[in-house]
């Protein structure tokens, strides 16, 4: 029991226990007050320490990704250095841009139907997406979708789709039959625009980042113009924010004086915000590699690695399997323990 605790200044923290933990070399303690990941040495790493060292990682998620990864990342032996270099959440303009989608408008009748009820799908690129409509349902009074109707089709990108649940559901439309959940067999935008097939003049919701403080990647651009090249009306609505998140993951990792042997990126953003650090110290990527002549640059996809390369950092690794992290991480896993 705690107390005399002030709630206003007291931290929470989830730890990240492996099954059998007492064999794998780090446990992660995720402080959610300051948002940053802190590696916990086991056991285990006390009795290897003297036979090898760490494999360092680095990883560049946003918080929302962040404890997923460091786990996947540990349970393979990795220790995870996160820095994150992007931020993304709602904001009071990003929830008003959500809102006219899901209720009546205004001046309207009362039981005049809100107007997602003029879109057949609702596709997200994102998990923050997902998790910026969903909190703007939970605000709701009524669910936006009306229960008679053709099939409605909500689409999302590999283990992002996870958050589809049924709860979700139930509070986008009573008749849960109503709704078709798409997620394609390609974890790309281009592989979610030949999931939903020909528009034929059909209107797609797609909540999708307000990129701040940087240069937007091509990828909503591009995957807006797609589904537009398909046939159908894609009407782009920011449902978050995306924005740099400082110059503390450029002087983190140049502060590193231990060996990184491979950094993971799975976000063309996540590159443009460690560049951006990084040029606040006064480096740039040719610096990090002369650091670090071994770095091996692992892209999360294809899209991700394009993007990367794009700006500069030259890419490594791209996993074939990009529904979810394991794949990028078993991918580094073989390529680090030379299998």
């Amino acid at each position: 029991m705690l107390k005399n605790y002030n709630p206003e200044t007291i931290n929470i923290y989830f730890i990240n226990f492996p099954t059998n933990f007492i064999n794998f070399p780090t446990v992660q303690i995720f402080d959610y007050g300051n948002q940053q990941l802190y590696p916990c040495r086991t056991p285990a790493a006390a009795r290897s320490a003297h036979h090898h060292r760490q494999t360092n990682v680095a990883f560049t998620t946003p918080s929302n990704y962040a404890e997923r990864l460091s786990s996947i990342l540990t349970l393979k032996g990795f220790n995870p250095l996160w820095l994150p270099t992007i931020t993304t959440h709602s904001t009071p303009h990003t929830k008003s841009s959500l809102k006219p989608y899901l209720r009546p408008p205004p001046n309207s009748a009362p039981n005049h139907p809100p107007p997602i009820n003029d879109f057949a799908v609702l596709a997200f690129t994102s998990r923050a997406g997902i998790s910026a409509f969903r909190d703007a349902v939970e605000e709701l009074d009524r669910r936006p979708l009306l229960p008679d109707g053709g099939e409605f089709v909500i689409a999302a990108l590999g283990y992002d789709s996870v958050l589809l649940d049924d709860a979700f559901v139930d509070r986008v439309c009573e008749n849960v039959g109503r709704v078709r959940i798409a997620v394609p067999e390609v974890a790309t935008p281009s592989g979610l625009v030949a999931e939903l097939g020909l528009g034929r003049g059909r209107k797609v919701l797609c909540p999708v980042p307000l990129v701040v403080g940087m240069e937007e990647p091509p990828v909503v651009p591009g995957f807006l113009n797609e589904l537009e090249k398909s046939g159908w009306v894609a009407v782009r609505v920011d449902a978050y924010e995306t924005r740099w998140a400082g110059a503390e993951s450029g002087r983190r990792l140049v502060a590193v004086e231990e060996n990184v042997d491979a950094v993971v990126f799975t976000s063309t953003g996540e590159v443009e915000g460690l560049l951006k650090s990084l040029k606040e110290m006064g480096w740039d990527w040719g610096m990090v590699r002369r650091k670090w002549p071994q770095l091996v640059v692992a892209a999360h996809g294809p899209v991700t690695a394009a993007g990367a390369e794009r700006l500069g950092v030259d890419v490594d690794l791209v996993s074939s399997r990009f529904g979810t992290f394991e794949g990028v991480v078993d991918a580094l896993h073989l390529r680090l323990s030379g299998s």
